[in-house]
């Protein structure tokens, strides 16, 4: 009898231990966890002289273009309203599989839904996330991003310079159209902050954080050949393609220290970095505007040379810029992840070039080359400098203004990235 006993305890156990088996395997084939494949830091409307203003948008739709770094099987979308002072009301968004200009291939079309609506109304200085859909979407393919605006509607969160033009249609819904009929374009993103795929937990994104040198400015829209774009080509084309997305937080004109084109970047570091789901990795490339800045001398229509601006007595030294750089490295070790510093490039023959603010380019990337605080270092500087005369760009690598890199430039930079730096961070991935 109590061998009976034994054994039918003994089999009760084995069947237990059967069924936690079968449900662990089930979660782990559901295992995952959400990381950012694109991204762009929005702002508020530059307030430059000579940019167009604001686009107003009423019964309108808005298709922009995106390209993911990382595929999955399933995502969502983020949209912001972070710089808006009234309410955002979204009549439909859909996305995509891009096709060409502003057609979209219709099979893949899918609407966005947000707990479960159509439609939803984004409260000031909020964002909002699309329910997740399924939607299979290659490595470096782009999307397509349709938002309908029924209202009246200032476009008040905007990524000013885009990796691609966005179409903006005649009065109407075209969300669900192929194509967009006599679309106007625009050079920018409204609204869409963050594009994010389902993803294996060894999956992880790293954020390029930085001004208009990270951002692309000098680079043809839709060619992609920005230094973070090229990055992406890299690591895709590489083992472990499928682990480490590219995310692009750049913003022209941005600074460390002071606000003006977009908030300073200690500002908005925990929007744009820390709240990035999946972040494993950080590379921050900023600071010539905060040296340069102070230092513009605009020309008016007639010709004269403004002598001051709001920005004249902005000046900051090479320990203000890496006090910057200490506090943006504390706060994303705080969050587990790792930050690369990227030296500044050459700037003489610029517009805003001082000797003065050359001798405190050199003092920052003398700290980040030896400082130590960084996990590692990408000498952006090294690779495209003229080695006759180090304080400029090398011949041909820049776009023409010696301070925005060319196509050449660019994918000098890239190619400066130690991709097993990179890979090494995969293992500190962080699910958010």
């Amino acid at each position: 009898m109590r061998s009976k006993t034994i054994l039918r305890i003994i089999g009760a156990f084995c069947l237990a231990m059967l069924l936690f088996v079968e449900v662990w395997a089930e979660d782990s084939s559901n295992s995952g966890h959400w990381v950012s494949t694109w991204s762009t830091a929005v702002h508020a409307p530059l307030p430059f002289p000579g940019l167009p203003p604001s686009p107003v948008f009423e019964n309108q739709t808005i298709r922009m273009i995106v390209r993911p770094t990382i595929g999955g099987e399933r995502l969502r979308i983020r949209f912001s309203n972070a710089f808006g002072t009234t309410s955002l009301k979204i009549g439909s968004a859909h996305v995509a599989l891009s096709s060409k200009a502003s057609a979209i291939v219709p099979e893949s079309d899918h609407v966005l839904t947000f707990g479960g609506k159509a439609s939803v109304t984004v409260p000031p200085g909020a964002p909002i996330l699309s329910d997740p859909i399924e939607l299979k979407v290659l490595p470096l393919s782009e999307l397509a991003v349709s938002v309908y605006l029924p209202e009246k509607t200032v476009s008040s969160s905007v990524h000013f310079w885009a990796q691609h033009e966005t179409y903006i249609s005649e009065s109407g819904d075209f969300a669900t159209r192929q194509d967009i009929p006599n679309p106007t374009t625009k050079s920018s993103w409204y609204w869409l902050a963050d594009v994010e795929v389902w993803a294996p937990n060894q999956a992880s994104a790293a954020v390029t954080f930085g001004d208009s040198i990270t951002d692309g400015v000098g680079a043809k829209q839709g060619e992609y050949s920005d230094w973070p774009d090229l990055l992406a080509n890299r690591l895709a084309a590489g083992q472990n393609s499928a682990t480490l997305a590219v995310i692009n937080e750049g913003i022209g004109g941005n600074r460390i220290l002071h606000d003006g084109a977009g908030v300073s970047a200690l500002t908005r570091l925990d929007r744009d970095v820390l709240a990035q789901p999946g972040v494993s990795t950080l590379i921050v490339l900023e600071g010539i505007n905060d040296i340069g800045w102070p230092h513009m001398k605009p020309r008016l229509p007639n010709g004269t040379i403004v002598k001051e601006t709001p920005f004249t007595h902005e000046v900051v030294s090479a320990e203000d810029l890496i006090t910057g750089l200490q506090q943006i490295i504390e706060r994303a070790h705080q969050h587990g992840i790792k930050v690369f510093g990227a030296t500044l490039t050459p700037y003489e023959g610029a517009d805003y070039y001082s000797e003065d603010g050359e001798a405190t380019r050199l003092a920052v990337n003398q700290w980040i080359r030896t400082g130590g605080a960084f996990d590692g270092v990408f000498d952006f500087d090294a690779a495209v400098r003229d080695p006759s005369r180090p304080s400029q760009f090398r011949e041909g690598y820049h776009s023409g203004d010696h301070l925005h890199p060319s196509a050449t430039g660019y994918k000098a930079m890239a190619d400066a990235i130690d991709l097993t730096m990179l890979r090494g961070t995969l293992s500190s991935s962080i699910k958010k």
